[in-house]
């Protein structure tokens, strides 16, 4: 990678403590994608996690654990480390139910985050970071995200000048997530908006925004459909709509909102979803439909009706999938007299909208993840040399990037770079040329760049031709200086998407 190169050719020409910095970019560039799982306090981020994770790991009740961040990676061995402040780590056991504990047994205030590393196939392609709510949080909570996400700013301790070790401000430079998935339910706030801006900006990446971000409206099962016009009364639909109304809202900092119920993904995907629970579902179903739908007006009337399933069996039901769930559920197994508790566990796991999200995940993140990573190498490369404090190190590392962005095999950073440019404001470009820029930049599905999702590729090679042509004349006559550089690095992009497709 021409990242790594760049920073393998540098460390022999910078301060020791600088190229210290370089080294731990380079483990970065070979490790997972670090995805951070970010939102307002019982927005439902821990129940999302274990479910994208496949496994009920992360607490979801209010506890010690919840105040940290906690890192999910992949390992040979299941452990879970707490590290201290002062660098010690910690092992402790999993809880009775195989999640981390709520209750850590440490001084919480020594306490820097947790790490957790789990044989799982999810983790070798992606590191998952779940992070304490924001918005209702103790100082302490804020304190410790800043820092393990690199948005603290330090100071740099003059005693330490000698030290090969990192300065906390160079620590934090390379310590980031390069990504954000940021979790939202039913409106997004002003502070939403606030928080999903501070918390982008604490990735390792230069700027925030479309291409290493995307929301979710979790909780999705919650939304009234008569509060949405033209839900026509249907759930889903209306949180699909409300969804859309926030990604407007939300844009250009993330590339899409998808509607998400994480309590009903986490059920099905975690294992909590036994043959027990469709048993009682089974039962239920067999219930006259009046009671039925009356028992599924509220929670209080569902787990407090007099019938033969015992009312702490339909509480179990609430908790693992709520009424939307039990109703879907019944609903299946009246469609489907026979279906197995497999396939109805399948059938919850559909209706969660977990599928879309990772689908999304895969196009916005872990398709494009070395370029993520090397976009984000390049902030924290610039960071370091900036917190070296030497014009030296700052010139020599400037210089180097230049020549590196020149190159044709960094069409790729140049795109992400361009795209930020454009999602920042940094470039201010007519709507609906920023908007295409978002479109090609954002996507890594060739139709979804082209604004054409579905088209053959018959179809698709003479438009992609057509617009190249479009902002290489736009480049070239019309455009400001600042405009033109975008434009041409669009320009590529289609030119590329053209040679791709032929």
């Amino acid at each position: 990678m021409s990242v790594a190169n760049l920073c393998h050719r540098l460390q022999p020409q910078v301060s020791a403590r600088t190229a210290a910095g370089f080294a731990e970019v380079l483990r970065r560039l070979g490790a997972p994608l670090q995805v951070a799982v970010a939102g307002r306090i019982k927005s439902g981020k821990s129940t999302l996690v274990n479910a994208l994770i496949g496994r009920r790991v992360a607490p979801t009740d209010v506890g010690e654990c919840t105040r940290l961040v906690t890192r999910f990676q992949y390992g040979t061995v299941d452990r879970v480390e707490v590290v201290f402040t002062d660098g010690r780590k910690q092992v402790l056991p999993f809880a009775a139910d195989g999640a981390i504990p709520a209750e850590l047994g440490v001084n919480i205030e020594e306490v820097s985050h947790i790490e957790a590393y789990l044989t799982n196939a999810v983790l070798q392609g992606m590191t998952v970071i779940d992070t304490p709510g924001l918005g209702s949080l103790d100082a302490a909570s804020v304190s410790r995200t800043e820092e393990l996400l690199g948005a603290a700013k330090h100071r740099k301790d003059d005693d330490e000048e000698g030290s090969d070790d990192l300065d906390d401000t160079s620590r934090n430079a390379v310590a980031g997530a390069e990504a954000v998935l940021y979790v939202v339910t039913q409106g997004v706030r002003a502070d939403d908006q606030q928080a999903l801006a501070a918390f982008t900006a604490a990735t390792a990446s230069r700027e925030a925004g479309p291409v290493n971000a995307i929301a979710v409206l979790n909780k999705a099962d919650t939304i009234a459909p008569e509060s949405v016009s033209g839900a026509d009364g249907d759930v889903w639909k209306a949180a699909t709509m409300l969804a859309e109304k926030q990604a407007a809202t939300l844009k250009p900092r993330v590339a899409d909102v998808l509607p998400v119920i994480g309590l009903l993904a986490e059920s099905a995907e975690s294992g909590g979803f036994t043959s027990a629970d469709a048993e009682a579902l089974r039962q239920l179903s067999a219930l006259d439909d009046d009671i039925l739908e009356t028992m599924l007006i509220s929670a209080d009337i569902f787990t407090s009706w007099e019938c033969d399933v015992p009312s702490g069996t339909r509480l179990r039901l609430l908790e693992k999938l709520d009424l939307f769930g039990v109703r879907h559920a019944v609903e299946a197994i009246r469609k489907e007299p026979e279906i197995t508790a497999g396939a109805l566990r399948r059938s919850l796991l559909d209706a969660s909208g977990l599928a879309a999200v990772r689908h999304r995940l895969n196009l916005v993140f872990a398709a494009r993840a070395d370029g993520i990573k090397a976009a984000a190498a390049l902030a924290s490369v610039t960071a370091l040399a900036h917190a070296s404090g030497d014009p030296g190190d700052r010139q020599r590392v400037h210089d180097a990037i230049e020549v590196l962005l020149a190159k044709p095999e960094a069409h790729q950073l140049r795109l992400l770079e361009a795209l930020t440019l454009v999602a920042s404001g940094a470039v201010d470009m007519p709507e609906d040329l920023s908007e295409e820029v978002l479109r090609v930049g954002s996507n890594a599905d060739i139709g979804a760049q082209l604004g054409m999702p579905g088209s053959s590729r018959q179809e698709l090679a003479p438009f992609a031709l057509e617009r190249a042509g479009w902002w290489r004349s736009f480049a070239s006559f019309g455009a400001t200086p600042a405009q033109s550089r975008v434009a041409h690095v669009v320009h590529r992009a289609y030119f590329l998407i053209w040679q791709q497709l032929r």
